[in-house]
């Protein structure tokens, strides 16, 4: 396994770990006093109060992120997309009912079945990396397009480098 995946897959498992053993700390209740004639308005709470809900995936500025990039002949999730997988591993917990399809591409060197079998990896890997922060696997599908459907045609590197990629599609939202 390679290096970076291997500190990639420790990172999750020991955030995941260090969210699960976190110690819960009861509030003790606030004394009571007696308040007359108390003219303070009662505190509102905030409309989503953490949930997520399917019109987030429009107006979340970290959900609206659902492409995660590769770089060349790797299938290794680059640590700065990891806060985008904690943000729709979360919308996952907390919608059930959605569905998400990942879709690998590769760029267009290599052979059709070389990137098909690319693609399919890094849709793997964004299937980890979003299950290690608390998706569940059966909301989760993976397909490859390999070079099929590139989003940028010349060929250099920075083209390519728009082609190496996994796309989030909400398919139940």
């Amino acid at each position: 396994m390679p290096r970076v995946a291997r500190i990639l897959t420790v990172t999750a498992l020991v955030s995941v770990v260090a969210v699960g053993c976190t110690k819960k700390v009861k509030e003790a209740p606030p004394a009571s006093h007696p308040v007359e004639n108390s003219t303070t308005a009662p505190v509102a709470e905030t409309p989503r109060a953490g949930v997520y809900t399917p019109a987030d995936l429009d107006t979340d500025a970290c959900l609206r992120q659902r492409v995660v990039y590769f770089d060349l002949d790797q299938d290794a999730l680059k640590p700065e997309f990891q806060a985008i997988m904690n943000c729709h591993a979360k919308y996952l917990r907390d919608r059930p009912s959605a569905r998400l399809r990942l879709e690998g591409n590769a760029d267009e060197r290599g052979s059709r079945e070389y990137n098909l079998g690319l693609g399919e990896r890094r849709g793997n890997a964004v299937s980890s990396a979003l299950q290690a922060n608390g998706g569940s696997g059966s909301q989760l599908s993976v397909i490859s397009y390999g070079e099929e459907r590139p989003v940028c045609t010349e060929s250099n590197e920075g083209c390519w480098s728009k082609n190496r990629r996994v796309e989030l599609v909400y398919t139940d939202k």
